[in-house]
């Protein structure tokens, strides 16, 4: 009877251990199947990461180029911001300069404007003066001319004087000298000398109205 009971009690424990080992063995079936998973998830994440480190090192590699053309491009900002100071310290020179050029060209401008107007003035002198020689001249030609027409009138008295004066004054002094010496001639010849006396007076009378005449018509001329 306690044969039997250790008997029953040892299958009990024993199929109690073989649900036990069941356990285990589905419990390590279960971690298995864990652990495969794990696995599998490892491996994923071992590619992933592979895969990460690849991208991580293509940018890398990206950013060392991108650091490289940063490089560039700063040696060439900095190389433009160099000759934009140089252009930039060229145009204050070059405004500078203009600023120069400009004063200088109004400077000449208004030696310019003063030189136009000296010289319009010596134009307008010289126009005056060139009015004033050909009104000298004009003058001086109407001088000529009535100094010549004064000439020809003094040589034209002078030639009524020599002819027209002197010719019956010689007569009436002759006839003088004759009828002083009345012893010498006669009635009729003393009557006929009066006559050449009286002649040769309204000849002098003639002349003398032809001179005064003459006289007042180089007066108007002249306008004595």
């Amino acid at each position: 009877m306690k044969r039997s009971d250790d008997l029953a009690n040892i299958t009990r424990k024993l199929i109690y251990q073989g649900k036990e080992n069941e356990k285990c063995v589905q419990k390590l079936d279960n971690a298995n199947i864990e652990l495969k998973f794990q696995r599998e998830e490892k491996k994923k994440r071992t590619e992933e990461i592979v895969v990460a480190n690849i991208e991580l090192s293509f940018q890398k590699e990206e950013k060392g180029k991108r650091a490289e053309e940063l490089n560039i491009a700063n040696q060439e900002l900095y190389f433009q911001n160099k000759e934009k100071e140089k252009r930039a310290a060229e145009f204050v020179i070059a405004k500078k300069e203009l600023i120069f050029q400009n004063n200088e060209k109004e400077k000449r401008a208004a030696e310019l404007i003063n030189a136009n107007k000296e010289l319009a003035y010596q134009v307008e002198e010289k126009e005056k003066r060139t009015a004033e020689l050909v009104e000298t001249k004009q003058e001086l030609n109407s001088a000529d001319q009535n100094q010549t027409v004064c000439i020809n009138g003094l040589e034209e008295i002078e030639f009524m004087t020599s002819h027209k004066v002197r010719q019956p004054l010689a007569n009436i002094l002759g006839i003088s000298n004759i009828l002083d010496d009345e012893s010498e001639s006669s009635h009729k010849e003393s009557i006929k000398l009066i006559g050449y006396i009286k002649k040769s007076v309204l000849s002098l009378n003639v002349f003398t109205k032809d001179l005064m005449a003459f006289i007042i018509q180089l007066r108007k001329k002249f306008r004595i």
